[in-house]
């Protein structure tokens, strides 16, 4: 058996070895990622909007597309924005916290621009979308949970959990 250096408890370094190849294994670190904590709920949330317009979104398309084409083919690219970001903040990771801040800013922009545009020209729009009114058929939540989406990534960007290999640096280079 070799003899410890001076100084170093013995059995410290496989310690620090076994902890890292944990993390290295299990894709953790010691900080919360996107998906943990807070950001569970939010995955959760963000789930079960997925589901709800993108089946809202498919028996519109299959039973009634002509009527509404805009409107129906909004709420299928709701579905796919909200699959998008479900799947990026439960990953985790760097490249899944650019694709869940692009998704959540896409979503963003969705709900103002075409929350406006169905208040403006309601003809526009003869059938609701997830995104008209600002959302007002959900209760006004597709307008909040990418704003809370984006500020939970802005929080674990900082913190390092949006990164499994370090880093930290918040998104937006600072």
């Amino acid at each position: 058996m070799p003899e410890p250096e001076p100084g170093v408890r013995p059995g410290a370094r496989a310690d620090a070895g076994a902890r890292a190849g944990t993390e290295a294994r299990t894709g953790t670190e010691t900080r919360a990622a996107t998906g943990s904590g807070p950001g569970r709920l939010l995955v959760a949330i963000y789930a079960v909007f997925a589901l709800a317009a993108g089946a809202r979104a498919g028996v519109q398309i299959a039973t009634k597309f002509s009527a509404a084409p805009v409107a129906y083919s909004l709420s299928a690219l709701a579905a796919a924005v909200y699959v998008l970001a479900t799947v990026a903040l439960a990953r985790g990771g760097r490249a899944s916290l650019r694709v869940a801040v692009a998704a959540c800013a896409v979503e963003l922009a969705g709900v103002l621009v075409v929350g406006t545009l169905s208040l403006v020209d309601a003809e526009a729009f003869p059938d609701a979308t997830v995104w008209s009114g600002y959302g007002r058929g959900y209760g006004f939540v597709p307008l909040v949970l990418p704003v809370v989406g984006l500020l939970w990534l802005r929080r674990t960007a900082r913190t390092g959990g949006g990164s499994h290999t370090g880093g930290g640096r918040p998104v937006g280079g600072g």
